[in-house]
């Protein structure tokens, strides 16, 4: 066994050693609402069901929980001020460069910075000349420090390594989202605390009820009904808003007036929320004589006026009302009555809230949480409610109710009140025959969110928090749900509601009985004084009162009441209790001779309130005794009463005529049969009791009870799920304690533990079962969770010990050792004998007298969870199978029961390994075995409970969690090792099995001593056995590295698994989940999530601040680092778009999965230069470089894991990296360097203004399922969360935890909607993305400059500096903070110091690359990046021209780098480009050791030839608008470069570029078709290969435009020239990279016959190269060319071309030019028109003119303060010889130098005129070069015109129109219609200027002149063929004709029949003298111009 370390025993204390006092058993005391709890009265000797009622409402709760649980998590909550500490990233993308005046400050320490004010005037002008003189107009930027310093490299290493690691932040994962929480199993969610149901609540406050006339005391009663359940849903609320000298009416009958009764507002509760509940306020009035529409008419009637009359009226009212008042005070009638929907009103509230109301979870999830436990039944029958109204948020409303309807004397009943409601409802209004009165009722209504002040309960206890001063008080009026609600009580409540209905005297003839009350009094005895004060009072008078009076309805003998009469009841209650109602008739008007009482008596009814000893309630219909009450009648029910002496008389003999009804509301009267018989069975054990046993009606003797008490037991699953859910606390403590104690009944011991173990079992089945209770995301039921976390304590072992009745226990020692005193060696000896006598196995003889001490002992020392244990292993059938369904709840109830019992054990120092008896642990093997089997059963035979596996697979990993707090850890190991190979059946699929272990592990990892049971396991013999018993009886040790080679460090050895058992199987899973296809990459992103939420909790751990300590946690992942390059090519790199929102496969139409792979070290090298028009696709084919093609994982997936990569490196310790990359062989470093970089790119910084998340987590999760993620944690913190610290509830511990799980209050809120983020959370999301972006890509640098700083040690140096290069290259391509530039431009400039000749030499190309980025950052806005990049580029030049002078090839560099530069970036600021110029010039003149050498004078010269490519870029600023004169100038920029090939090759690509952005596929190819012959020219000079086209020649199939490329003349330029032609194009593969580029292009084009040619100077060269699947794919898309070619066939459309003129002085050189534009194919006239017309109107303004004809245009007509723009529609022209070859619509169209277009004229002046006067010019236009050129306007150089006479011009639309119609006629599929069309012009008989017309002008005569014959003559010939082709096509038409146009057919055939006899006279009339032989007569003409036309009319023939 290997020592601890020195340094590592300290590092584990540090890590919290595992602390003996682990775990806390603590008891919390219970929080109450309540001023103080609800409880008995006292001084009564309870029931002792009673009693254990209010005990367990009472007593505190037990919680269990462990010291540093949640230490690690706790750090999540902490994020919410995270934004306060990170320090601001400065990013160029962010900064806005236009404000030029006031330079950006940056964090930047390395540089001078005086103020750059001084620049300020010169910036803001435009320097525009190109011969700007560098060093006259500007100032240098600050130089950056001890640039040529470091003499030592070592120093500079050591310099640049304490910059980067000053200002770190050192937990990575505070920068990044918490990962999705679907995964997140380790969160067990703490379940709520038990509290007292409410729904939601709201407060409703009598402001005013006021009448017309106000003469009376008025009462007013307010409670809620449910129209759609028909039930009131309240208990009454009494108030009443009475002057004070209408209380003086009343004074005689109040005795006092108690605080409590003067509340005017009440808080009811709703749970279920329906649109159908009204508020009723009924109004009653002191009891007057008539009848109540008598007593109503003053109201109606009179109002409150001044006039004399009308006071006496009222004054007389007044005092009549103060005369009833006194006399009958007592008695009240009823009167009015209104109503409101208050649910309408509430959604009105809510619907009209201001959009702005914070709608913060605050408000809602109060709501939700109730709803938690609510049927779901009820939610689809309440749910139209949910949608329109939010109970707990609407805005306070008033509501004033303006009539008010008169009380009917036969209509009081409730089932008539349901009737008008019903009606209101229905008709909206009151219906005519109910009387109103007017009035207002005004009432505020308000939601309440925490208790108001001076509240009472409904028990009239204060509510806190209490009022300082007298307040009115807010009573709480108590719910009677419209529906059961499953809450369990939490308190002590016993109220009994009487409801008297109705009284039926139709039979009685006496006639005293009609203005009838009843007084209701609770007796508790027969005896007048024994009424009890336990009535609640109404308004305005005592708090309790002992009798009620009835309301009266005047003159009414069968009368209905609605009183509601609330009652305390005593909690001991005896069969003496009963309810006594007398009856009396009341006389209103005082009798002359009477002076006595008003009330008569009419008879006495009553009933007891016991009845079997259980509580009486529900509907009777009792008997009235008259005159007297009969003796003991309390002891009987009226009904049932014995007949006595004297008798006693009975109203209409002894029937039921009083109905009334009882309802309590009781948590200590179950109400339920079987849980009433259960309890008092349970009672008679615990002796006190008589036998035998009266249970309802039954006897029990005492040799029965344990027969009748199992038969309870099992009947009690079978009762009502409500009541059994309200009593359920009390229920399973009973049976835990039978399952616990063997009963001695009547001298025998009963074993009721299985019974009692079989009741648990169904009760938590049916539970689990019910649809109508809610379950926790792990599936567990959420009244038991409940239970057992706050309510569940090992049973007392004293309870129900004894039987006897002479068996008194001592009582034990403090709550919790039932040990007694045994001494530690005893308990183990107890543990063994109290196996034997388990109670479950009765057969062991046992001795039975209770005296026996050793008994005592024994028992006494038997364990709840052994015995539970055991129940669970012995189990069988339904029972066993539900048991293991549901094992979650054994399991936390085992690990709540080892906890007290450990807690116990602890105080008496028992060693960790003897806690448990060997049998027990023997049971926990068992069960874990089993719930294992159990779950592959599963998975294997029912795939459809596979989510039920899932659920029982966490409960176990929980169970397990659990025990390494608990037993000894070596015994849990062996748990977790059987497990995982009872989990690798081969049997399942294996996606499902990882995801199974997965979710496992990582609950078991997220234990908080996870690291110490992970990192100091050391014993390599014993672990693959067991996994070493447990640490803290053992001393162990971390390996040591010495012995090992580092390289095995990396790797997930069998070593490393059998030393950190844990973190080995975690790791296992996660690379056999890499490595496996599963569907959508579900286990590949669990396992991922799993390892990332493992680090992300050690990098947030408090624990783990230290950095030796995070070094050491470190590396115990280096393994992971193996992993995750092993699986580089699963990563997706889709993070990486490139910015401008193109993706990288070059705009290509195909999928990147077609590309084909390219060869790493390629990749790598294209992946390194953004501009680089190949790199697109670099990135994918990197992913398509492996063989193995797996899904590739998800942005977000990829992204988690490359922070745990990133992290480990950030962590791990420097040397021992260092030694890694030295050992590892280079395939493995080049895929680490591959893996930086796409680190990079996956964490590049997106910038505020962009709409990428920070977190990729793109789509939000649906409302609904973050209400129910919400719902089930915001009540719970989660297991790891930070422990309840001694609080009571979870409210105020979840303040800071929730956060982590309220995911919109920490900065990460889960939203991609742009919009509806603040500007603050979105600057705060951009603060920590930056702060992300830099970190991560320090730590990249970091690991860069270890390797490099290794490269001395290792053998192939120069590919590694390479491949760091690049990876530096990279970083500098994508969005970087100035912090991380500041130190790359370090990094680079060291690798330049230590390797430069390497560097120049070796990887030119990267050079090329590093000098373009360079000059990238010299033209940043940000100053801190300029002066890096300065000195970065100067570096480059003094060291290149101090090393193998290689200056002429980084000039050569430099200079191409800007041209592509300004030719490419959109956002490029030159002045800020010259001013880093300036500053270069600056260090050159600076360089004392240089002076004396050329490079001064060189820079100097580079330096003015940047200027000079500069000032051209300002030119193009200026033509930005303007695209082709843009074009023009870049053209231009390019013939300039003729010379220098690398130069002009840039601008052609940048030509391409800008093409192909404005969608010119063609121009784009063009451009680099030209830019590949170029490549062609030179290559031809410099290798002589028979398969490489012989320079320019070769492309002119192409295009005749590219022999421009024919290099110069030889002597200009050698190609040997040093850096001359050294670009990575001047190589076959990139002659063959822009040729395969330009048929891409070609093909977007829609020119695939181009495509075709330009394969075909590629295919020698494949084939040269025996490239066959570069020969493949090519074919393939030859392939698909061609197949283009003929599906698109006529269809395509090419470019539509247009003569452009510019005319006038103002636009400079363009003035008199004439160009042809090329536009996309369908461009009309307009369109063209417009879009110059903008943009030059931009330019002059109004001077600005269009010209709308084609005429020649006459300089001295224009005005010359304007410019004039002329646009004609031109075709292409062809001669006919050109038209033999141009057969094909792509060959009419392709190569065109001529154009045409015609303008009509008449010699009068006029364009048009009449046939014989009409004229027509053709002008042909010749352009300098074809079209498609590289550009899309060329300048026309040549133009010819001829005329047509009137009779050519005619010839000239017939051969059109014969034309036409023979087309028409001929085609294959002829069309109908077109075909009509063309004939209806023809020989239609209407057509004007028709042919007819045209014969009868020029054919009617012979011409006089002799020159026409021959005009007159091909005329007549054009007709004769034209009225053939019309009878051909009549014909055709009668073929394609449908039925219905017969009629148009023959109309057709008759008008060409009139045409033909019509021309007939004038075709057959043929010129005699053209028929003999005449001379040639041509000498004297215009011979050319003949020709010319000749050549037209053949052309047009």
């Amino acid at each position: 066994m290997s020592q601890l370390r020195s340094g590592d025993s300290a590092l584990m204390q540090e890590l919290g050693d595992f602390p003996d006092d682990d775990l806390e058993v603590e008891l919390v005391e219970k929080e109450c609402r309540t001023v103080r709890h609800s409880v008995p009265e006292e001084g009564v000797e309870l029931d002792s069901h009673v009693r254990d009622c209010v005990q367990s409402y009472t007593q505190p709760w037990l919680m269990v929980s462990r010291r540093c649980q949640g230490d690690s998590w706790s750090a999540y909550s902490e994020r919410a001020s995270l934004h306060k500490t990170l320090q601001k990233q400065t990013f160029e993308s962010d900064v806005q460069p236009e404000k030029l005046e006031t330079p950006v400050s940056t964090i930047y320490t390395t540089v001078k910075s005086p103020s750059l004010a001084v620049l300020s005037d010169d910036s803001s002008r435009t320097l525009t000349s190109s011969d700007f003189d560098l060093r006259s107009g500007l100032t240098p930027d600050p130089r950056v420090e001890g640039l040529l310093h470091f003499s030592n490299h070592d120093d500079l290493d050591r310099f640049n390594q304490e910059a980067r690691q000053g200002n770190r932040h050192p937990e990575l994962f505070a920068l990044y989202p918490p990962a999705d929480d679907d995964d997140a199993v380790e969160i067990r969610p703490i379940p709520d605390c038990p509290k007292e149901h409410m729904g939601d609540r709201i407060i409703i406050r009598c402001q005013a009820i006021k009448f017309e006339i106000d003469i009376e005391p008025l009462f007013a009663t307010l409670a809620l009904y449910d129209l759609r359940e028909k039930k009131k849903i309240s208990e009454n609320f009494y108030c009443d808003l009475n002057s004070d000298q209408f209380k003086g009416f009343l004074k005689p009958h109040t005795p006092q007036t108690d605080h409590s009764t003067l509340s005017r507002a009440a808080i009811f509760s709703i749970t279920y929320p329906s649109p159908d509940i009204y508020l009723v306020i009924k109004i009653e009035k002191v009891l007057q004589q008539g009848e109540i529409s008598d007593c109503a008419e003053p109201y109606m009637v009179m109002k409150e006026t001044d006039s004399a009359k009308n006071k006496e009226k009222l004054e007389k009212l007044r005092n009549q009302s103060e005369m009833f008042c006194q006399r009958l005070g007592r008695y009240r009638m009823p009167f009015a009555w209104a109503t409101v929907n208050i649910m309408n009103v509430i959604s009105t509230a809510t619907l009209d809230r201001d959009t702005t109301d914070s709608d913060s979870l605050n408000g809602k999830s109060s709501s939700l949480e109730k709803r938690g436990q609510l049927p779901r039944r009820n939610s689809e029958r309440f749910g139209t409610m949910e949608d329109q109204c939010n109970m707990s948020a609407f805005k306070p409303a008033t509501i004033t109710i303006s009539t008010f309807c008169k009380q009917e004397g036969d209509r009081l009943s409730d089932e008539d009140l349901f009737k008008f409601l019903a009606d209101i409802k229905k008709f909206s209004s009151l219906q005519r025959r109910i009387k109103t009165i007017p009035g207002t009722i005004r009432l505020d209504v308000t939601p309440v969110h925490d208790n108001p002040v001076a509240c009472l309960s409904t028990e009239l206890i204060p509510v806190k928090p209490l009022a300082e001063k007298n307040v009115r008080p807010v009573k709480e009026v108590l719910e009677f749900p419209s529906s059961e609600v499953y809450v369990p009580h939490s308190t002590y409540r016993n109220l009994l509601y009487v409801y008297p209905q109705r009284l039926n005297f139709v039979n009685r003839l006496t006639s005293g009985g009609r203005n009838i009350t009843i007084k209701i009094q609770f007796m508790s005895g027969e005896d007048p004084s024994c009424v009890m004060p336990v009535i609640f009072g109404k308004s305005n008078g005592p708090e309790f009162v002992q009798e009620v009076y009835t309301p009266v309805t005047y003159h009414n003998k069968s009368p209905d009441f609605y009183e509601e009469v609330k009652m305390a009841l005593p909690a001991r209650l005896t069969e003496r209790h009963h309810l006594l109602f007398t009856f009396y008739h009341i006389s209103c008007q005082q009798k002359q001779n009477q002076t006595g009482a008003s009330e008569a008596l009419i008879g006495y009814s009553w009933l007891p309130i016991l009845s079997t000893d259980r509580l009486q309630t529900g509907q009777y219909c009792l008997p009235i005794a008259l005159d007297r009450l009969p003796v003991n009648y309390s002891l009987h029910s009226p009904e049932r009463i014995t007949p006595q002496v004297p008798p006693v008389k009975w109203m209409e003999s002894h029937k039921g005529v009083f109905n009334l009804e009882i309802q309590a509301v009781s948590s200590v009267h179950t109400q339920d049969n079987h849980l009433e018989r259960f309890f008092t069975l349970c009672h008679a054990l615990e002796g006190g009791v008589t036998f035998p046993l009266r249970v309802r009606e039954e006897k029990i003797p005492e040799n029965k009870l344990e027969h009748e008490l199992k038969l309870s037991i099992i009947s009690l699953s079978s009762s009502r799920l409500e009541p059994l859910v309200l009593y359920l606390h009390l229920v399973l403590d009973k049976l835990f304690t039978l399952i616990m104690q063997p009963m001695v009944i009547a001298g025998q011991t009963a074993n009721l533990a299985q019974i009692a173990f079989e009741s648990v079992v169904s009760i938590v089945n049916s539970l689990h079962n019910s649809q109508e209770l809610a379950r926790d995301q792990q599936g567990r039921n959420g009244l038991l969770a409940t239970y057992l976390y706050w309510v569940f304590r090992l049973p007392d072992s004293n309870e129900l010990l004894n039987t006897g009745p002479g068996g008194v226990v001592p009582p034990t020692e403090g709550r919790y050792s039932t040990m007694g005193r045994a001494s530690a060696t005893t308990v183990g000896t107890m543990l063994l004998q109290s196996r034997i006598r388990s109670s479950s196995n009765p057969d062991i003889p046992a001795p039975h007298s209770a005296e026996d001490t050793e008994v005592k002992n024994i028992l006494s020392a038997k364990q709840f969870h052994e015995e539970l244990a055991l129940q669970i292993v012995v189990s069988t059938g339904v029972c066993r199978e539900n048991a293991y369904k549901y094992a979650w709840f054994f399991f936390e109830l085992l690990v709540k029961s080892m906890a007290q019992h450990v807690s116990q054990l602890e105080k008496q120092d028992v060693p960790r390994r003897s806690r448990f008896s060997d049998r027990f642990k023997d049971d926990v093997t068992t069960i874990v075995s089993v719930v294992t089997a159990e779950i592959g059963t599963i998975l294997v035979k029912q795939q459809k409970e596979l989510e039920q596996a899932e659920k029982v697979n966490i409960s176990l990993a929980f169970f397990l969690y659990d025990l390494l707090s608990l037993m000894d850890r070596g015994f849990v190991f062996i748990l977790v090792k059987n497990y995982c190979n009872q989990m690798s059946a081969k049997t399942v699929s294996m996606p499902t099995l990882i995801s199974m272990r997965l979710e496992f592990l990582r609950i078991l990892c997220s234990h908080e001593h996870y690291l110490n049971l992970s990192l100091y396991f050391s014993s390599p013999a014993s672990a693959p056995v067991s996994p070493c018993p447990s640490i803290s009886s053992q001393s162990s040790s971390s390996c040591s590295f010495q012995e090992q080679r580092i390289l095995g460090l990396f790797e997930l050895s069998q070593e490393f698994k059998q030393q950190h058992y844990l973190a080995g199987l975690l790791l296992t899973e996660l690379s056999a989940a890499l490595d496996m296809e599963s569907e959508g990459g579900k286990v590949q992103r669990k396992a991922i999530n799993a390892t990332y939420s493992l680090l992300c909790a050690h990098d947030l751990d408090q624990r783990c601040t230290r950095p030796d300590v995070r070094a050491k946690v470190a590396t115990l992942y280096l393994p992971l680092v193996g992993i995750i390059i092993d699986s580089i090519n699963y990563l997706d790199f889709t993070v990486s778009e490139a910015r401008g929102g193109k993706s990288k496969t070059g705009g290509s139409d195909e999928d990147p999965d077609n590309i084909p792979p390219i060869n790493q070290s390629i990749a790598m090298a294209i992946a390194g230069n953004p501009f680089n028009t190949l790199a697109r696709n670099a990135l994918a084919s990197m992913a398509s470089v492996s063989a193995k093609a797996v899904a590739t994982l998800s942005a977000e997936t990829s992204r988690n894991l490359l922070l745990c990569f990133l992290w480990v490196m950030k962590n791990a310790e420097r040397s021992l990296i260092q030694r890694w990359t030295v050992d590892m062989p280079s395939a493995q470093l080049n895929r680490l360097l591959e893996l930086l970089t796409i680190c990079v790119s996956c964490f590049e910084y997106r910038g505020k203004r962009s709409s990428d998340k920070v977190s990729t987590q793109a789509l939000q999760k649906s409302q609904q399922a973050k209400m129910q993620l919400e719902d089930s944690l915001l009540r719970g913190i989660g297991a790891r969360g930070e422990m309840m610290r001694r609080a009571g509830g979870s409210d105020r511990a979840g303040q800071r935890v929730n956060l982590r799980w309220r995911k919109d209050l920490t900065q990460w809120r889960q939203t991609n909607d742009k919009h509806d983020k603040t500007k603050a959370e979105l600057d705060q999301e951009a603060l920590i993305s930056g702060n992300l972006a830099t970190e991560s890509n320090l730590i990249v640098l970091d690991l860069l400059e270890t390797i490099v700083q290794a490269v001395p040690l290792a053998d192939c140096k120069d590919s590694v500096v390479g491949g760091v290069l690049r990876v530096l290259l990279h970083c500098l391509t994508c969005n970087q903070s100035t912090t991380f530039l500041s130190h790359c431009f370090s990094t680079l400039r060291a690798l330049v110091v230590k390797f430069g000749d390497l560097l120049f030499e070796e990887e030119a190309e990267q050079c090329a690359d590093l000098c373009q980025k360079v000059l990238q950052h010299c033209s940043s806005p940000v100053d801190g990046n300029r002066s890096q990049a300065c000195a970065t580029l100067y570096l480059i030049m003094r060291y290149s021209f101090s090393s193998a002078n290689n200056f002429s090839r980084v000039k050569m560099q430099v200079t191409m780098s800007l041209a592509s530069l300004v030719g490419k970036s959109e956002d490029f600021h030159e002045e800020y480009l010259r001013r880093s110029l300036r500053t270069i010039l600056a260090y050159a003149e600076e360089d004392t050791e240089m002076q004396n050498t050329p490079l001064p004078s060189q820079v100097d010269e580079l330096l003015r030839n940047l200027n000079s490519i500069l000032s051209d870029t300002v030119k193009m600023r200026e033509f930005q608008e303007d695209p082709e004169m843009l074009m023009d100038l870049m053209y231009r920029i390019a013939k300039g470069y003729q010379t220098s090939p690398d130069l002009r090759l840039t601008w052609l690509q940048n030509m391409a570029e800008k093409h192909k952005n404005r969608k010119c596929f063609t121009e784009s190819a063009m451009c680099l078709v030209h830019a590949a012959a170029l490549v062609a020219e030179y290559l031809s000079m410099l290798e002589d290969h028979k398969y490489l086209p012989v320079g320019s020649v070769t492309f002119q199939n192409i295009s005749p435009n590219v022999l421009e490329e024919s290099a110069v003349s030889d002597d200009i330029l050698s190609p040997d020239e040093d850096g001359v032609c050294s670009g990575q194009y001047f190589t076959t593969s990139g002659l063959v990279g822009l040729l395969k580029q330009a048929a891409e292009l070609f093909s977007n084009g829609g020119l695939y016959e181009t495509v075709n040619e330009v394969y075909k100077i590629i295919m020698p060269v494949l084939e040269a190269h025996r490239d066959f699947r570069e020969l493949v794919s090519t074919h393939e898309k030859l392939q698909r060319a061609f197949d283009n070619i003929i599906q698109k066939g006529h269809k395509r459309m090419f470019g539509t071309y247009f003569r452009v003129g510019f005319y006038g002085a103002k636009f400079g050189d363009l003035d008199e030019q004439e160009f042809v534009y090329k536009e996309p194919g369908i461009t009309h006239l307009p369109e063209i028109s417009h879009r110059l017309e903008n943009f030059y109107s931009q330019c002059f303004g109004d001077a600005l003119e269009m010209i709308k004809d084609s005429k020649g245009i006459d300089r001295s007509k224009l005005d010359a303060n304007k410019a004039y723009i002329q646009i004609t529609y031109v075709e292409p022209f062809f001669d006919d010889y050109e038209m033999k070859d141009r057969l094909t619509n792509f060959e009419k169209n392709f190569n065109l130098r001529r154009f045409m277009y015609t303008t009509p004229f008449t010699k009068a002046g006029r364009p048009r005129g009449e046939l014989n006067e009409q004229y027509k010019r053709k002008t042909i236009l010749t352009t300098m070069h074809t079209f498609p050129y590289i550009k899309t306007r060329i300048n026309v150089i040549q133009k010819e015109e001829f005329d047509l006479t009137p009779i050519e011009v005619a010839i000239e639309d017939m051969q059109k129109k014969t034309r036409e119609l023979a087309v028409a006629t001929h085609r294959e599929q002829p069309d109908a219609k077109m075909l009509q069309m063309l004939l209806q012009g023809s020989v239609g008989a209407t057509v004007n200027q028709g042919p007819l017309e045209v014969a009868q002008v020029f054919l009617n005569e012979i011409p006089a002149d002799p020159k026409l014959f021959r005009h007159h003559n091909k005329l007549r010939l054009c007709f004769k063929e034209f009225i053939m082709r019309c009878g051909e096509a009549v014909e055709k038409n009668k073929h394609l004709i449908t039925l219905d146009q017969k009629e148009y057919q023959q109309e057709l055939k008759k008008n060409y029949n009139r045409l033909r006899e019509n021309l007939r006279p004038m075709l057959e009339r043929k010129i005699p003298e053209l028929y003999k032989p005449i001379k040639p007569r041509l000498e004297n003409r215009d011979s050319v111009k003949r020709l010319s036309f000749r050549r037209a009319l053949e052309e047009n023939s």
